[in-house]
């Protein structure tokens, strides 16, 4: 893609959802476009992999220090030291162990990154997430055993449903608990998820192109 078609995109989506938050997702991307969305001003940046993410953003996080990494990925527990030291906001926190983990691991750095509750909002078994009814435990276990900043909440509906209903969802629950982040939304439902009340979109492929093939 052109500098020029990435430019026009970007001017295109961040018009389309304002005033929510745009995450530029740059799984198996190189890191040029990710460069020169850096230089045309955005700094919110999506990463599914610690390890690709680790190869790509150490030298443009020199380059901008405040750049913003997100991690929207799941997180093993033998990867959150190295996920505690690269990444600036957490979106996929997901059950207890890691919780705990991220905790320990923020004490002995003092690197204090917020976090957001991953939702299994479709309670579908694949896939990982808090489920919805045992959300509000979590969230008080996250803040009083754990000291963990939990600034939002965030889900991928079932795929090939309307994800409407499971975004509004999403939204009551996070009202429900006073949170004010919403990360839902990805290339091709993003627009439902404003209409919804997202405060973030996960956008990859409608941003940057069709991912390179492995």
């Amino acid at each position: 893609m052109t500098l020029t078609a990435l430019l026009e995109r970007y001017a295109a989506l961040t018009a389309a959802i304002a005033p929510a938050k745009l995450l530029a997702v740059s799984k198996t991307h190189p890191a040029e476009p990710v460069a020169e969305l850096l230089a045309a001003g955005h700094r919110h940046f999506g990463e599914n992999r610690v390890q690709e993410a680790a190869e790509k953003y150490p030298r443009l996080k020199q380059l901008y220090p405040d750049l913003r990494l997100h991690l929207i990925g799941p997180l093993q527990t033998n990867k959150v030291k190295q996920a505690v030291a690269l990444f600036d906001v957490i979106e996929t926190l997901d059950r207890p162990k890691l919780a705990a983990a991220l905790s320990a691991e923020m004490a002995r750095t003092g690197r204090r990154i917020p976090c957001l509750i991953e939702v299994n909002i479709g309670a579908e078994p694949q896939k990982a997430g808090i489920a919805p009814s045992e959300t509000a435990a979590f969230l008080s276990a996250c803040r009083r055993e754990w000291k963990l900043e939990i600034t939002g909440l965030m889900c991928i509906p079932p795929a090939g449903e309307d994800p409407v209903p499971y975004f509004k969802r999403l939204a009551a629950l996070a009202g429900d608990l006073g949170l004010a982040e919403l990360s839902m939304g990805m290339s091709g439902d993003y627009r439902d998820a404003i209409a919804c009340g997202a405060t973030e979109i996960r956008v990859g492929t409608a941003l940057f192109g069709a991912r390179p093939p492995p």
